[in-house]
């Protein structure tokens, strides 16, 4: 059995656009513990299609960065939140939601497709994914309605047409434990039929009482080769993750700073968010010629989701001393049905006119989705929380009259369609990307009274590449993305309706390799304006006693990101990132302010952040060792109060056993307590993970 490679640290600074070095070349063993070039090599992929195509990412005129399979299991990351710190611009916000380039962003895409499973309260699993892969700034053109930030997608792990398996093993602190198996290979000898088993399961608790987290996921694969050139590739996945007490935070004092002991928590030991969830997908791909090849693929997805909860309303002062110390709360039941589906479609032509080589990327995308909702929220009867000193476990769900209650209801159709043509032209040491979308999109919540708003939107791309060196990329791009706008602002009682919120990017930057690959530097600056933002306009008279809005808020954010990888010896590898971000209001009603937005800027938006990672291999030992580290500085929650900034350091050593290889890894080591990010002042902050020790053991064949 070939020994695994070498662990990494919780670590940031993942120059995953770098390109590597060609270590088959050097002679080097890529399947040993000991591995040069590394971050060359392992951490680096030189194809992806997260631009419609498969390309290089040096061929494409947009940031990009590729967290791949060795990233994730060298860091023992479980789900996405493990990963954030390695990518330069991005930071977490709320459960699976991000900033992303001082924007918030939810919803992912899956192999270029639709369909994201974790909407609510869950958090995507790693296990059955392959890479994932973010793609920054404004991706309207591409892939239609889409936040300006940019996409954040993952590959899924597809049956191999050789045999490969691994058995892991993990326990640690705050009753962590689980394990994972999956194996993949041919299923005849003629190679026509491929497949794919796994299983995934994890219990692990935090710092936080009464919080816990248990996850399942089972997944499958078959690949079947119609012929030659033609393949059809089908994947299942069922997950279930159970969730008790990860659903709020702790409020915050005047100072930024915890208002209670970061093990308080508003929830009961009763209270519970359970998501059952199942996914299906197919590809077909041909290639018709050398010069001509199609996909069609599609995706479905239906989750369900079933939440009780004590939910936090805000801090009162119990006994007239003036300090705030006391949080009343009020009793949640909801449940969420969420079915969709998508249809996608590409063609890809490569020829020549000329001088020029064009790849012409073509196709259509279509998508739908329902999102039931059913909630009560009940206040009387429920009881109060200290924050100094709570007590749990004195009230539960049998002691509310739901007859008292306020209900809610939503039965939200969203339909999402356009086409795309775009084409690359390759002269010389130059690269011309030039596209354009046509999209049409249409809203309904029938439960709420709201009808069927719909309209249509084109988004351009362009950009051009210089290579003053094979391995060289100087790049600039325009790109435009939108979103439409909510239901409840399209009625034309408030004015509506009211065309898309806009957004417009303007990048340019470097990528590259140096030294054969041993030095792999980026770099990136852009700006992005988001128009066209519905707000309260106290300009404008009211309508039978009813607001009017108007669509005249604007925000514009501009920032330099920067990553570095670096083989400084045979035996050291050092990769880098920092992230300088500025998103604020530029345009705004009088007096009124845009959705989220504290005095002109925005929540869970740090305008500085960095990592670093540095790993030393021990040959004699046959063993690795890594440290990181992390800093986000300080930003806003919703409540106006400034979070503080905060820089946390992790540790991991691997050993090859001969039979496996065993991992110890540290975070947080010096258990910092900080806050990730925030809600509003009710809701308080979310509680950085505590010092978590682990240890796992792992075996491929």
């Amino acid at each position: 059995m070939p020994r695994l490679s070498l662990s990494l640290v919780a670590a940031l600074g993942m120059a995953a656009p770098g390109q590597a070095a060609d270590l088959a070349a050097a002679g080097e063993q890529t399947d040993d513990i000991i591995v040069s070039g590394r971050a060359g090599k392992l951490y680096r992929t030189d194809t992806t299609e997260i631009g419609r195509g498969a390309a290089d990412p040096l061929d494409i005129p947009q940031s990009v960065q590729i967290l791949t399979a060795d990233l994730i299991r060298d860091q023992g990351a479980r789900d996405i939140t493990d990963l954030y710190r390695n990518v330069a611009g991005v930071s977490a916000s709320q459960y699976a939601t991000v900033t992303y380039r001082g924007f918030r962003q939810d919803g992912s895409f899956y192999d270029g497709l639709r369909g994201d499973p974790f909407q609510g309260f869950a958090v995507p699993s790693l296990f059955s994914i392959e890479r994932v892969e973010f793609l920054k700034g404004p991706v309207g053109m591409l892939y239609g309605a889409s936040a300006p930030g940019g996409m954040i997608n993952y590959v899924t792990k597809k049956p191999l047409d050789h045999f490969a398996a691994s058995l892991r093993a993990i326990g640690g602190n705050f009753s962590r434990y689980g394990a994972s198996g999956e194996v993949t290979g041919p299923l005849d000898t003629d190679g026509v039929f491929a497949g794919r088993l796994g299983a995934f399961y994890e219990n692990l608790h935090t710092i936080q009482t009464n919080s816990r987290s248990q996850s399942f996921v089972a997944d499958g694969g078959l690949a079947t080769r119609l012929g030659p050139d033609t393949k059809l590739t089908t994947q299942l996945t069922h997950f279930r993750q159970h969730l008790p007490g990860r659903f709020r935070g702790i409020p915050l004092d005047a100072n930024g700073d915890f208002a209670a002991d970061r093990t308080w928590n508003h929830l009961e030991p009763t209270d519970f968010s359970k998501l059952n969830g199942t996914v299906a997908q197919a590809r077909l791909d041909h290639k018709a010629s050398d010069a001509l090849s199609f996909n069609l693929s599609s995706r479905w997805f239906r989750y369900r989701e079933h939440q009780e909860y004590h939910e936090p309303r805000p801090v009162t002062d119990s006994d007239g001393d003036g300090i705030l110390d006391t949080v009343p709360r009020e009793y949640r039941s909801q449940r969420y049905d969420i079915e969709g589906v998508t249809v996608v479609g590409t063609v890809t032509a490569t020829f020549d006119t000329g001088p020029l080589r064009h790849t012409i990327t073509a196709g259509g995308d279509w998508y739908w989705q329902r999102s039931q909702l059913d909630s009560i929220a009940v206040r009387a009867g429920v009881s109060s929380l200290s924050l100094q000193d709570p007590v749990y476990g004195q009230t539960s769900r049998a002691d509310y009259d739901f007859s008292t209650g306020t209900p809610e209801r939503a039965d939200t159709r969203s339909h999402r369609y356009g086409v795309y043509a775009q084409d690359q032209i390759d002269i010389g040491r130059f690269i011309f990307v030039g596209g354009v979308r046509e999209d049409w999109f249409d809203d309904s919540d029938p439960a709420a009274g709201q009808p069927r708003e719909a309209g249509r939107r084109t988004s351009w791309r362009t950009g051009a590449i210089y290579k003053p060196m094979k391995r060289v990329s100087l790049y600039a791009s325009y790109s435009q993305s939108f979103e439409p706008q909510s239901p409840s602002s399209q009625n034309p009682a408030v004015g509506g309706p009211f065309a898309p919120v806009a957004s417009q990017q303007v990048e340019a930057g470097v990528k590259g390799e140096f030294l054969g690959g041993a030095l792999q530097p980026t770099l990136a600056v852009y700006r992005i304006v988001r128009r066209g933002i519905v707000q309260a306009d106290p300009d404008l008279p009211p309508v039978n006693g009813v607001d009017q809005l108007s669509p005249v808020g604007e925000v514009t954010s501009k920032g330099v990101e920067a990553t570095l990888a670096a083989d400084i010896t045979r035996d050291w590898v050092v990769t880098a990132n920092y992230a300088y971000n500025d998103a604020r209001i530029t345009d705004s009603a009088p007096g009124a302010a845009i959705d989220n937005s504290v005095g002109g800027r925005f929540p869970n938006a740090p305008q500085h952040q960095a990592g670093l990672w540095s790993r030393y291999q021990v040959r004699r030992l046959d063993a690795a060792i890594a440290l990181g580290g992390q800093y986000v500085s300080s930003q806003l929650a919703r409540s106006g109060t400034r979070m503080h900034g905060f820089t946390i350091f992790d540790a991991s050593i691997t050993k090859s056993l001969g039979f496996a290889d065993v991992m110890v890894r540290v975070e947080n080591i010096f258990d910092k307590a900080y806050a990730t990010s925030a809600f509003d002042a009710r809701r308080g902050a979310f509680v950085g993970r505590a010092r978590t020790v682990f240890v796992e053991l792992r075996r491929d064949f």
